[in-house]
């Protein structure tokens, strides 16, 4: 199946979007897929305000369609929101080709936490938005049971996994500073709550990885933290094992693919019992789970680190990527139905 991907997150963006696109664009050629990628490396971009690490394609219209005409897909696959995004979608209808889209973020959360728009407007985008695609994938239950309940249709199963050759328990790594080692790894921004985390008093050191636009200011209220900046798949692997604890305070993720990627390693997970660790953590004594992160942290220092690496075990791309593959092929199937239909109809 010729398989076209649009994506306005891209490299050198780090973040789970990217990851899981690229790993998954990975899988799906070795199964023997022709998959395209069209992202903001091939356009004239602008920084996005408060934001100048994710770049926003200019007037990709016309560039898109060449590139579909000269693809000629089975399928597109609109993975985000943005400019380019926007285009696919509708070269996508007006062409009749099969569309899916995915909801990696919970973009109305992150839009209310930053600007404080209202979050029955964003939703009321996103919703005509991804209703206009075959599917819409998301990677939890719980996405999926709340976007249906804000109207969205179609909405099916994505999850994700962990490369687990890349993610494994180092040996004998153990990170500079006063034990236990806390841990956090992901965008420094005000809709990942990492306040929430870094203002705790909890025994030890803690320890962050990453960047984003609130870095210089995090930098300058908590000077006892020490910042690692971003860090390669191979050097987080073995920061994941250096660390006691790994901090996830995100109210607004989907999924959370780091704390896999942590578990992976061998490292236990202390979040709050919102949408991405409910679903990634359950009930498994993988994580500590609490309203009081606090709490979790320390109940997580009690986890034998074998418990978390069997639970991280369950989740490979393999089966992901096969999964999302089966929902792009119903969606050409669901299609050449309709056209049928209509066709049986005139």
């Amino acid at each position: 199946m010729r398989i076209l991907i649009v994506t306005d997150a891209w490299e050198p963006q780090v973040n789970g979007v990217v990851r899981t696109l690229k790993t998954t664009i990975g899988q799906l050629r070795d199964m023997g897929q022709v998959v395209e990628v069209v992202e903001p490396g091939s356009f004239r971009t602008i920084p996005c305000p408060t934001y100048p690490e994710i770049r926003l394609s200019l007037r990709p219209r016309s560039r898109i369609m060449q590139r579909v005409t000269e693809f000629m897909p089975d399928v597109v696959h609109v993975a985000t929101e943005g400019p380019l995004g926007q285009a696919a979608r509708r070269i996508a209808q007006r062409l009749d080709i099969p569309l899916t889209t995915a909801y990696h973020t919970r973009f109305p959360e992150y839009v209310q936490a930053r600007f404080r728009v209202p979050l029955g407007w964003t939703y009321a985008y996103l919703r005509r938005f991804h209703n206009a695609g075959r599917a819409v994938l998301v990677p939890t239950q719980v996405v999926q049971r709340d976007l249906q309940e804000h109207g969205f249709r179609n909405v099916r199963l994505w999850s994700r996994g962990v490369d687990h050759r890349m993610f494994y328990p180092r040996e004998g790594e153990r990170l500079d500073g006063k034990p236990p080692i806390f841990l956090y790894v992901g965008r420094v921004a005000v809709e990942k709550n990492i306040d929430a985390f870094l203002q705790l008093d909890l025994p030890g050191t803690k320890w962050v990885v990453g960047e984003g636009p609130e870095l210089e200011r995090i930098r300058k209220q908590y000077p006892g933290v020490r910042f690692l900046g971003v860090l390669t798949q191979d050097e987080l692997a073995k920061v994941y094992s250096g660390a006691d604890v790994f901090v996830f305070p995100s109210k607004t993720d989907t999924f959370g693919l780091v704390l896999i990627e942590a578990m992976a390693c061998g490292c236990p997970v202390a979040a709050y019992p919102v949408t991405g660790p409910l679903d990634v953590i359950g009930e498994s004594p993988a994580g500590a789970l609490d309203n009081d992160l606090k709490a979790a942290c320390l109940r997580a220092l009690q986890i034998p680190r074998s418990v978390a690496l069997a639970h991280a075990r369950k989740f490979t791309w393999e089966a992901a990527s096969r999964q999302f593959l089966d929902h792009l092929r119903k969606a050409v199937r669901e299609s050449s139905a309709a056209n049928s239909a209509t066709q049986t109809t005139h």
